[in-house]
């Protein structure tokens, strides 16, 4: 007696394809159950320490302030004496 097919992908692509194959929903804040403890920990300190779109703005500003600042003062230190 012959033996039996025990497998076949016959016409399985065709079925897939009549619907289309569509990439899973992406949804918006992913469960953080199952992530490593310690990923979770940094993370919670890094948005803890997260400036705000202001914040951010002033320190940019504050640290360019000092940048000409520093520059103006070496520009004068390098001027021969006269």
């Amino acid at each position: 007696m012959a033996k039996s097919k025990n497998h076949t992908n016959h016409n399985q692509n065709r079925k897939d394809h009549r619907n289309g194959i569509k990439k899973p929903n992406r949804f918006r804040q992913e469960s953080t159950l199952g992530v490593c403890a310690k990923f979770l920990k940094n993370l919670k300190f890094a948005k803890k320490h997260n400036l705000s779109t202001k914040q951010q703005l002033k320190r940019a500003a504050y640290r360019k302030a000092q940048k000409e600042a520093k520059a103006k003062k070496n520009a004068a230190a390098a001027q021969p004496k006269v």
